[in-house]
């Protein structure tokens, strides 16, 4: 759809609005690579914000979200409805605890980083990401679980201003993927490692 709008000096602009979805074939997208990251969800509470974290995974075509804990995972109603159909696009496993998940990625030499307000963190844009990287984000009340936090490799953190001392976990995730891709020039890289 093109749409015309004024800008300044009365002088007009069209440009396209993208209002649809991806139109290749499903096995041609799965060919596509992935960027290698994969999200872990430590026992988020809201089946709502995973679904949001969904809809940043396949937006920003990443290799995996790993659910651990008492985290919704696919199928769920409410996950589906917030992630808008993406689940399907995503790959993803769910494991009963954090720690397992941590064991499974770190036992394959994967780096894990955790997204958490600690007197230890640093703020995300300040950092260079490694290829691939694990991201752990915790749950929505009391983040992410202090034995999980001892056992990453580093932790990162969205400086925030206001009276809260963090920002929504799905948000969070956004914020921090799209920081990752920007510095990876948008592009997941030939020789990055074919996914599990």
């Amino acid at each position: 759809m093109s749409r015309r709008r004024e800008v300044s000096g009365g002088e007009e602009s069209t440009f396209d609005v993208r209002s649809r979805d991806l139109d290749i074939p499903f096995d041609q997208y799965e060919r596509r690579p992935k960027f290698p990251v994969t999200l872990v969800l430590d026992n988020l509470r809201s089946a709502f914000n995973v679904g949001s974290i969904f809809r940043t995974a396949d937006t920003a075509r990443l290799r995996r979200v790993v659910t651990c804990g008492y985290t919704a995972h696919p199928p769920h109603l409410r996950l589906d409805k917030t992630a808008l159909g993406t689940v399907e696009y995503v790959d993803t496993e769910h494991v009963e605890s954090t720690m397992e998940a941590l064991d499974n990625l770190q036992s394959r030499g994967m780096p894990v980083w955790a997204l958490e307000t600690t007197s230890a963190s640093r703020p995300y844009t300040e950092v260079t990401y490694p290829r691939p990287v694990a991201l752990v984000l915790g749950n929505e009340a009391l983040g992410v679980e202090r034995e999980v936090l001892d056992r990453c490799d580093e932790l990162l953190e969205v400086p925030v201003f206001g009276y809260k001392n963090s920002l929504n976990v799905a948000c969070t995730a956004a914020v921090v993927v799209y920081e990752i891709l920007h510095q990876w020039g948008y592009q997941p890289a030939p020789t990055d490692p074919p996914p599990d």
